[in-house]
């Protein structure tokens, strides 16, 4: 099953007689599903070659002709033949560099008479063949198709075993939900083992497909689901953030109506490093009860032209999928800001995101962090891109005595019997991490001096460091003098 608009571009483009058609997918076996479906109603017959089997009719059953199995045999058979045909290419993509195989494909193309589907995981059409080629990036299944999926998995397996599939229409819409943001050919893999043991789909075997789940999100290095979600009561402080968030929760969510159709687009956090914007992304997650998935632009870019911006759409396309979900790219400026010398990738990359930022409607809201504004574009920052720009700065006394609340409690203390108030008065100045590394350190020497952790303790910890406050004093003064008539405050 696949969706109508796929069905629809690639028929008229098998309609058009356009010459090379290039669909980027690792799932081969949906992709030949879907021309069968589409030859049905066509003039045309419709082959497969792959390097291991040679040529193939599809549409009919005939043995494969293992003499044209080497792509310049089967590209000078298929110039030669005269009757029009629709030919899929499976994995041609490692021959595209000889110029033997593009002079083939370009005579094909240039005779009109045949189409050819080139079907791989990513196809990088030579430069010569550009002019002939259309280029088709199937969507990730949606909810509808998942449950048509699990529910063909299902049959399988019963006429297999010859006992039905016990289930259970909740345990069933759970299946699909956690199989969101997958490609065909892993929800297919994931259905068959949710069922495999025990012939049954239950509330048992969503924790084994959602760690699957996430392990394939993860593989390509640019996109991950962050397990550990972070409770707004475990954030010192963002109390203007919280409130904000709170304020637009229902909307975001879909359980209200929001103005104009338009959910909460995303925020950006800029501020003093240590200070707890990644903690405070995190938190989003958790207080809207959605994933939670971290952009890791470092990844993002690739040495071969093109697959920097590939990377993007993929990373893209899966969080919508994955709707409603929190998108957090972390350190932005580090993967955003444009330069020379990156032959434009860096600028096409923002254009790429900027109208991802302004047309998206399936419900991912952004939280970008930043450390250092001024060299991001400003068209990324200006107003409309981000529902809010919040600035983090250092925290006050108030976020200084919870934070070490906090701190002190995960390491089994009660802030109780600490002098709160001379801890918060010593620390003035220090950011969260400083506060929480200073906890860490006091907890060390109190075990190594076989005492109990203690107010004096913490207190040489905070006399004995220097703050980022103090050793980048005008850095960060500059940053905080910006952002006064810039950006909200988060406190």
């Amino acid at each position: 099953m696949n969706s109508p608009c796929e069905l629809q571009d690639l028929a008229a483009l098998l309609r058009s007689r356009i010459a090379l058609v290039a669909i980027s997918s690792h799932d081969e076996k949906g992709v030949q599903q879907l021309l069968c479906e589409l030859v049905r109603h066509a003039s045309r017959p419709l082959f497969k070659w792959s390097l291991t089997e040679g040529l193939a009719r599809l549409d009919t059953p005939m043995p494969a002709q293992r003499l044209h199995a080497q792509p310049a045999d089967a590209l000078g058979h298929i110039r030669a033949v005269q009757e029009p045909g629709i030919y899929m290419l499976a994995d041609l993509h490692p021959f595209l560099d000889d110029p033997l195989h593009v002079r083939l494909l370009k005579d094909i193309a240039l005779d009109e008479r045949h189409t050819l589907v080139l079907v791989s995981h990513d196809v990088d059409v030579p430069a010569e063949l550009d002019k002939f080629c259309a280029r088709i990036r199937l969507a990730l299944p949606d909810a509808a198709e998942l449950e048509q999926i699990v529910r063909e998995e299902a049959r399988q397996w019963s006429q297999h075993s010859g006992a039905q599939v016990k289930t259970s229409p909740r345990a069933l819409q759970l299946l699909v939900r956690n199989l969101q943001g997958l490609p065909r050919i892993d929800v297919r893999r994931l259905a068959r083992n949710a069922m495999a043991d025990d012939g049954a789909i239950t509330a048992s075997d969503l924790p084994a497909v959602t760690e699957a789940k996430y392990r394939l999100l993860g593989r390509n290095g640019v996109l991950q689901f962050e397990y550990d979600s972070v409770q707004p009561d475990q954030v010192a402080g963002f109390s203007r953030l919280k409130q904000w968030l709170g304020t637009r929760r229902a909307f975001f969510l879909g359980e209200a109506d929001a103005p104009g159709g338009q959910r909460p687009k995303g925020v950006l956090l800029l501020g003093v490093q240590g200070c707890g914007k990644s903690l405070a992304a995190r938190s989003v997650a958790g207080s809207w009860g959605v994933p939670l998935l971290r952009f890791d632009a470092g990844a993002l870019y690739d040495k071969y032209i093109g697959e920097s911006e590939r990377n993007l759409r993929e990373a893209l396309a899966t969080a919508e999928v994955m709707a409603p979900c929190v998108l957090w790219i972390d350190e932005i400026e580090k993967g955003m800001a444009t330069g020379e010398g990156d032959q434009g990738t860096s600028r096409r990359i923002l254009g790429t995101l900027l109208t991802w930022m302004s047309e998206q409607r399936a419900g991912v809201f952004l939280v970008a962090t930043a450390n250092d504004i001024q060299v991001l574009p400003p068209e990324l920052v200006r107003k409309g891109r981000f529902d809010e720009v919040f600035f983090v700065d250092l925290p006050g006394p108030e976020a200084r005595a919870q934070t070490l609340c906090i701190h002190l409690r995960r390491h089994g203390a009660q802030p109780e019997q600490f002098d709160l108030d001379a801890l918060v008065q010593r620390s003035d100045g220090f950011s969260g991490a400083e506060i929480e590394q200073a906890v860490v350190s006091a907890y060390y020497a109190a075990h190594a001096r076989d005492q109990p952790l203690n107010t004096a303790l913490l207190q040489d910890e905070l006399a004995a460091t220097r703050p980022l406050s103090v050793l980048m004093a005008e850095p960060v003064a500059q940053l905080r003098l910006w952002a006064r008539s810039r950006a909200v405050p988060c406190d």
